[in-house]
């Protein structure tokens, strides 16, 4: 409770405190924010478990006895639990951050752990709707997890938001290969057992991450630490030696097929090597709390009732880094342009990759190539290393003291995924290595930038209800372009199998066309946005010759 005669308001004013009391007030602790953005890599980095269905889903077709139409109903199924995302934005409001945490590594682990205990004999019959409705499930779970981490980052680093969120989200553009690298390190599977290590994976990791992790996420003082400059260049040396790491592990199995031993605990290490951010924070902050009680030991009325400083506060209307922005909630973003231009740009590019990744065993089965897992594995590093360069940008980019627009990072992303589409119409096997590494790449850049995004376009104070309303563009988009790939490919090879080029060359060409499409609708995005926040600048240059309603596109 503050002292009688402090109070509040939209204007500045003086607080006369000791400046014993200033500092007990003013005291952050940076090891918990460092200690809260290593336990949202962990999470992250296991919370992508829908991007290992490619590897074993040509297996799963033959077990189900399903088409190929049906096969990507299930593929659709995964994407179908984020309509329901917003859910979990809700809940956040009102339930604390672990229990929302914890909710959905349950729902992962009962959609993956009944469709494993199918697999294992354990459960006699289950039916297809059930597996569906099973994988919406552990869909949906992903959105909570997602939820959690984005919040925590925001909050916790308000002041590099966007730098922590993709520094964090990098993370999980690596679950298909760790997953991979442990089915192949653990249990050596054979080709017909694969989908039933998976599903065990699937269903355990995030249960056990998440209940080690839960106790290390605290909304901590998000004012900026002078000394998080460095910090951060350790965790992106860190990260860039962690896909490092991930990529010889690539190109390794694709040569023998599987992950050794070597690469997997070189893999682990990287993995828990951010743990010594905070730990290093935290012995730092012993240090300066003995240098404080040496320097403070002592009482107010010894040296006169204290010295008395003076400190301005202002009520925050804006970010922290004073840039206005519009608070949008649901229902007004739901009526904006804007949100349009991005909710269909954004499904017809990183969605639009997405499909591509879902279909990846079918695509490389129908060419005649083994070894699905390595290409899987490929598209997950570079999608790792596509999340994590947008945070890097953005980091020596603010140093300069400038800022780079999210829609037009997007729509500069964009691009080479169409390009890569029409790529993939010739049929060497380097090319569509070459074009799963870009589709990979940029797909996990638009991820990670559209995260920023949201709050650039919509504000910060709704955004976890936003983001999740925004993302719904996947499923949506999943089941469309799932869908034609599906009936266009069981049109070139009947029912069951499609064998040659021609079974994906009219998808490759629609695909491209419409990513073509959704960079232009970005490039407009950009346009408006830039001309929007010239028009609040010279609001606030000239506040009495123009006026504007913020309500409006």
């Amino acid at each position: 409770m503050l002292p009688p005669s402090i109070s509040l308001n939209t204007e500045p004013v003086l607080l006369f405190l000791n400046q014993k009391f200033l500092n007990q007030i003013m005291s952050s602790s940076p090891s918990l924010q460092w200690l809260s953005l290593v336990g949202t890599i962990w999470l992250q980095a296991i919370n992508g478990a829908n991007s290992d269905f490619p590897v074993y889903s040509s297996q799963f077709k033959q077990l189900l006895s399903i088409s190929q139409i049906q096969l990507n109903n299930l593929s659709f199924a995964s994407d179908a639990g984020k309509l329901f995302g917003w859910f979990s934005g809700l809940a956040a409001t009102y339930l604390s951050l672990r229990l929302v945490l914890l909710i959905g590594a349950a729902f992962s682990f009962i959609g993956y752990g009944v469709q494993f205990l199918f697999l294992a004999n354990k459960i006699s019959n289950l039916k297809y709707w059930q597996v569906f409705l099973l994988t919406s499930l552990a869909g949906n779970g992903i959105c909570w997890i997602n939820t959690v981490c984005y919040l925590i980052c925001i909050r916790n680093f308000s002041l590099e938001s966007p730098v922590a969120v993709g520094i964090s989200t990098s993370y999980v553009g690596l679950s298909a290969k760790l997953y991979t690298a442990l089915v192949d390190s653990i249990f050596h599977p054979e080709h017909d057992q694969k989908a039933k290590a998976y599903l065990l994976l699937n269903a355990v990791c995030p249960v056990l991450v998440a209940s080690v992790v839960s106790p290390m996420l605290r909304i901590a003082d998000s004012r900026k630490d002078t000394r998080s400059n460095c910090a951060f260049v350790v965790m992106f040396v860190i990260a860039i030696a962690t896909g490092t790491c991930s990529v010889l592990g690539s190109i390794r199995s694709a040569s023998s097929g599987i992950w050794s031993k070597e690469h997997m605990i070189s893999l682990g290490v990287l993995l828990i090597a951010p743990v010594m951010i905070p730990v290093f924070a935290k012995f730092r902050e012993g240090i300066e709390n003995k240098k404080e009680n040496r320097v403070y030991d002592f009482t107010i009325d010894e040296v006169g009732g204290g010295d008395r400083v003076v400190v301005a506060v202002r009520k925050n209307e804006g970010d922290d880094d004073g840039e206005v922005k519009e608070q949008i909630g649901c229902k007004l973003m739901l009526r904006k342009i804007n949100f349009w231009l991005y909710f269909f740009s954004y499904m017809f590019s990183a969605t639009l990759g997405m499909v591509f990744l879902n279909n990846l065993g079918q695509i490389t089965e129908s060419r005649g190539l083994s070894h699905t897992s390595s290409l899987v594995s490929l598209s997950s590093s570079f999608g790792f290393f596509g999340r994590l360069l947008p945070s890097i940008i953005d980091y020596y980019v603010g140093k300069r003291g400038l800022k780079i627009s999210r829609s037009g990072l997007m729509a500069t992303t964009m691009a080479p995924i169409a390009g890569a589409f029409f790529l993939l119409l010739n049929s060497s096997s380097l090319i569509l290595y070459a074009s799963t590494a870009i589709i990979g790449a940029c797909s996990g850049a638009i991820t990670s930038v559209a995260v920023s995004a949201t709050t650039e376009l919509f504000g910060t104070k709704h955004f976890a209800m936003n983001h999740n309303i925004i993302v719904t563009n996947i499923p949506i988009g999943s089941f469309l372009f799932g869908y034609l790939a599906a009936i266009l490919y069981q049109k070139e090879g009947g029912r069951n199998s499609c064998f040659g080029a021609d079974c994906y060359n009219k998808t490759f060409i629609i695909w491209g066309s419409v990513c073509s499409l959704g960079t232009s609708l970005c490039v407009i995005l950009y346009v408006r946005n830039r001309r929007s926040r010239s028009m609040v600048s010279d609001i606030e240059t000239n506040p009495d010759e123009m006026m504007i309603s913020y309500s409006s596109c």
